[in-house]
């Protein structure tokens, strides 16, 4: 099937869920495996927007706290919102890599294999009583003689997450605790699903596009995707990808509002699909790696969003800052999504 770049974005609008859904928040994460993580502001609000009519943020931060979502480092250094069952099919495939990759920051930050094992069995004791938050964890290391300067201590954190001993789980306040993870001997199989479900939930998206998500190599993503039997091959402006089941184009999404660091864009590796270098550029300014809110019309990135700071003579209503050329009734769109914002 031979798809127009709009046609795509149509597709994809449609399977990331962002006119809703029916689905619980713990549903929503399920379906799409995980999504970007390392701002939990934005996270929880990617969840809710995707989630059924009335989702609040409350609801999410449940979901959390009842242990259904967990938030770790299932695939490389960054923070992904996920299911239990799924970090741990994930990191049974990924966490050896990724221990791989980091010996040369664990060699610079002079954590030795004794000075980790040191840590793990002060963690794994603490966490047996209670969770507990960063600063206490840091506060035990510190206490035992453990340096947590200098980005060690969040390399520890990092490190004793790969390997599948914790994750970020309740919450105390606005702050995520840290607990022993349990969901344990996942099945090798289950890669299907998770490749499944990431096509499921992001498709049109090609093969690069997985493995770039999933850092797995591309050779093994294409042997777990010739397993999938719903896997459909489309092409996208003569780009092959993959799209779950037999596409249908849905109509013109309209506007839609994204928190930062959504799936929308970092779903993927190439997003040219969605957005212009100019528009990528003033997204991640500076690019320092944070990426801002996004405003779409029709899956194109036209605009960045944010919510102006706390004021006692004016409303919190989000204000957009355009890159892209809008005539006059998406310009009012635009304003009306902005005033409708549920989650500020």
């Amino acid at each position: 099937m031979e798809l127009t770049a709009t046609e795509a974005r149509r597709l994809r609008h449609d399977a990331q869920l962002l006119n809703g859904s029916d689905l619980s928040p713990t549903e929503v994460v399920t379906r799409a495996v995980a999504l970007q993580g390392q701002d939990l502001p934005g996270v929880l609000r990617a969840i809710a927007i995707r989630s059924r009519p009335g989702t609040t943020l409350d609801d999410v931060r449940a979901a959390f706290d009842a242990g259904d979502l967990v938030r770790s480092w299932p695939m490389r250094g960054t923070l992904f919102a996920t299911t239990p069952a799924h970090l741990a099919t994930i990191l049974q495939h990924t966490g050896e890599r990724t221990r791989r990759a980091t010996t040369r920051r664990r060699a610079q930050l002079e954590l030795e294999d004794a000075l980790i094992d040191r840590a793990r069995g002060i963690l794994r004791d603490a966490l047996q009583d209670r969770p507990r938050t960063r600063a206490e964890t840091l506060a035990l290391w510190q206490g035992a003689g453990i340096a947590t300067d200098g980005g060690r201590g969040y390399h520890l954190l990092f490190h004793l997450a790969v390997e599948g001993l914790i994750h970020w789980g309740p919450f105390s306040g606005t702050e995520q605790q840290l607990v022993l993870t349990t969901a344990k001997g996942a099945d090798p199989d289950d890669l299907v699903g998770v490749v499944r479900g990431y096509v499921g939930a992001r498709g049109p998206v090609t093969a690069d596009d997985a493995a770039w998500w999933l850092k797995l190599p591309k050779t093994l993503v294409r042997q777990v995707a010739a397993r999938i039997a719903e896997l459909t091959a489309v092409s996208v402006e003569g780009v092959p990808a993959w799209v779950i089941g037999d596409p249908e184009v849905p109509d013109p999404s309209g506007v839609t509002l994204v928190p930062a660091f959504d799936e929308w864009i970092l779903g993927y590796a190439d997003r040219s699909l969605v957005a212009s270098p100019g528009m990528l550029a003033a997204q991640v300014p500076g690019n320092n790696g944070v990426f801002r809110p996004a405003v779409l019309v029709d899956g194109v990135v036209v605009g960045t969003w944010r919510v102006p700071p706390r004021s006692a003579k004016a409303p919190r209503t989000p204000q957009a800052e355009l890159v892209e050329r809008t005539n006059a009734a998406t310009r009012k769109a635009i304003d009306r999504a902005l005033a409708a914002w549920p989650h500020a």
